[in-house]
């Protein structure tokens, strides 16, 4: 799309649109009285044509708007919010055509119905201004609507991985060693790697590394762990092989520049955890983990360790499987942080296949349920003071009474001092579900009746709760009082 051109095209349409509806006017009249096609016309109006100087005097002249008017950029500001969120370019931003929307289907939308979308707009930025939605938050809930709409699962990039593995002579049923993912990048893509010790510089305290493309020099923090290592090169090695041009230069990431940037971000990582955690490996030692009636859940350390990579790239990496290979298809992936020392506990990383499941980020600054195993996990980790501590449970949500099976680690955080983390993958017990979780029955695990947030959970004397159920309470009196009322209404009717 050129944006500039099409903006310019389009403002004039809505502007020529909105002149010929203020004078009660049809297409067929407008083309009446001005002698030119109404397909002409038509097209002015959706965007697609850009009329000539003499064609713009004469609608003015038709229309009783001046021509200055007419060829103004300025909306009225009934239409205000659709000139921003074109001339901002976030339509260019966003690579349309993966959503299957084609840019001039959404010209067409715009032209067709102004006021409706331009209502929708408004509602959208009053939204994003009222929970302070940044620009790359806008991009991350983008990019999590792709995943979701295709499963998490990008068949494309999983044969890139076993297509690299044949050219590069690796073995995918034998872990691949960073001494190997360094010599791909040297010797193959001319890398220099270097070792430093961010943290003598207080603002880098939080990378891990930074690429400067310029002398293709990797620098690497020396207080990264081997998983994270392993992850960094593998993903340097995904931007080279996939020829990704248009991509970030720092992990963890600073800043993003434009939605490319945060599409290929995540395409270089998949292709890296695709390479770590082989896709016909994990579902092999997945079947022989589930298959086992007396599991315990705490065996999917073991199948975690048998991997070079860290708890967040595994638990990742099950929603790429599970749904495919396992025909799971609806569970839900959290990344929950917490300062030591306080009692906040916040959602940066949510994931939902194939629908909305019960746990998911809210920004009223509710306080998320206590009784998660997602919140225990980090909690038992401060305790015990355990770099990993892992636990599973059987989540009942009081609402709507449907279960998850739940695995969560806490580890610190590597990005943030003083910070824990909780990773977990949640699973919807279904009669599917249960025939392929052999150990579902099995005692050993822990069975909890949980809420979404404190205050919107009815669960009767929670020793966990950290705040009243206002928002329940409100509601049940909303619905107690409208019984009354239409006792009433029946009653004088």
């Amino acid at each position: 799309m050129n944006i500039e051109k099409d903006y310019i095209k389009l403002i004039f349409g809505l502007k020529l649109k909105q002149a010929r509806t203020n004078k009660n006017l049809s297409l067929f009249g407008l083309a009446k009285i001005t002698d030119l096609s109404k397909s002409y016309l038509n097209e002015i109006e959706k965007g697609k044509k850009y009329p000539k100087t003499d064609k713009i005097i004469l609608l003015s002249e038709k229309l009783d708007v001046s021509y200055d008017n007419m060829v103004s950029l300025k909306l009225d500001n009934n239409l205000a919010p659709i000139g921003e969120i074109l001339k901002s370019g976030i339509l260019k931003e966003i690579p349309l055509d993966i959503f299957g929307i084609q840019e001039n289907d959404l010209i067409d939308i715009i032209a067709n119905a102004p006021a409706k979308v331009n209502a929708f707009i408004s509602t959208i930025i009053e939204i994003a201004q009222h929970y302070n939605l940044t620009r790359e938050s806008f991009f991350l809930a983008s990019l999590r609507s792709y995943q979701e709409a295709h499963n998490n699962y990008f068949d494309d990039l999983e044969q890139k991985v076993l297509e690299f593995s044949t050219a590069f002579h690796i073995d995918m049923n034998v872990q691949i060693t960073i001494e190997e993912l360094t010599a791909i990048l040297i010797e193959e893509y001319g890398y220099t790697i270097q070792e430093l010790v961010f943290s003598e510089q207080e603002q880098l305290g939080d990378l891990r590394s930074i690429y400067v493309s310029k002398s293709k020099t990797l620098l690497l923090s020396k207080e990264i762990d081997q998983p994270q290592k392993a992850f960094i090169l593998a993903k340097e090695i995904a931007y080279n092989y996939l020829k990704i041009t248009e991509r970030l230069y720092t992990f963890s990431w600073i800043k993003f520049d434009n939605f490319d940037q945060v599409l290929n971000n995540f395409y270089a990582s998949y292709f890296a955890g695709a390479l770590l955690i082989p896709r016909q490996k994990l579902i092999e030692q997945l079947n022989v983990f589930l298959a086992r009636i007396d599991s315990k859940p705490q065996e999917m350390i073991a199948l975690m360790n048998g991997f070079n990579v860290s708890p967040e790239s595994f638990y990742q990496r099950l929603t790429n499987i599970l749904p495919k290979d396992f025909q799971l298809k609806n569970l839900f992936f959290l990344r929950l942080s917490h300062q030591i020392g306080t009692d906040t506990y916040q959602m940066k990383k949510e994931l939902h296949i194939t629908n909305q499941q019960e746990p998911h980020a809210n920004e009223m600054n509710e306080h998320y349920c206590r009784r998660w195993v997602s919140i225990r996990t980090i909690e038992q980790s401060l305790k015990q003071n355990k770099n990993h501590f892992f636990d599973a449970q059987i989540s009942s949500y009081e609402n709507s009474k449907n279960e998850y099976l739940v695995f969560s680690s806490a580890t610190p955080d590597p990005f943030k001092i003083n910070c824990i983390r909780s990773i977990s993958v949640g699973i919807l017990i279904t009669p599917g579900m249960k025939k392929k979780f052999k150990f579902i029955e099995n005692n050993a695990l822990k069975r909890q009746v949980v809420g979404v947030t404190c205050e919107t959970c009815a669960v009767k004397n929670c020793l966990e709760r950290a705040a009243p159920p206002v928002h329940l309470e409100q509601k049940m009196r909303n619905e107690n009082t409208d019984k009354i009322v239409q006792q009433y209404m029946a009653k004088f009717s």
